[in-house]
């Protein structure tokens, strides 16, 4: 069920920063405690970098969903950047493509309960990931 939906164009440093201290309010107002708020934040905070980086400008969108009884905040990202060559190495630790530490599609995973990624080369990238409260 969609509750709510906020979407975030990412296309500088600028909008990346709007889009972070928005959803920082976002999560916490849904409830979200300490600790959840830092790892939705943290993840989003890596794919937004990972858009600006990679692709240039994507977009970032974060809905509230329920799947029962459960509620949770659901992060999108998605870029019509170069795409991603092999999932299951950029998946790996410590892998980078860009001479980063490797740490945020993997770190992005491990911090979400739900993460699914779907990238064509030439066409993007797009990310889905669930924190469920």
């Amino acid at each position: 069920m969609n509750i709510e939906t906020a979407q975030f164009d990412i296309t500088d440093e600028g909008s990346f920063q709007v889009a972070i201290m928005s959803i920082k309010k976002i999560a916490t107002d849904f409830g979200y405690n300490d600790i959840q708020v830092a790892h939705f934040l943290t993840a989003t905070s890596e794919l937004a970098r990972n858009i600006l980086k990679y692709a240039g400008n994507g977009l970032i969108q974060v809905r509230m969903i329920e799947n029962g009884h459960q509620q949770g905040l659901e992060i999108m990202a998605a870029d019509q950047g170069p795409g991603i060559d092999d999932l299951s190495l950029a998946m790996q630790e410590s892998f980078s493509s860009g001479g980063s530490l490797g740490q945020g599609l993997p770190g992005a995973k491990r911090l979400m309960d739900e993460f699914s990624l779907a990238s064509t080369v030439g066409e993007g990238t797009k990310v889905k990931a669930i924190l469920w409260r």
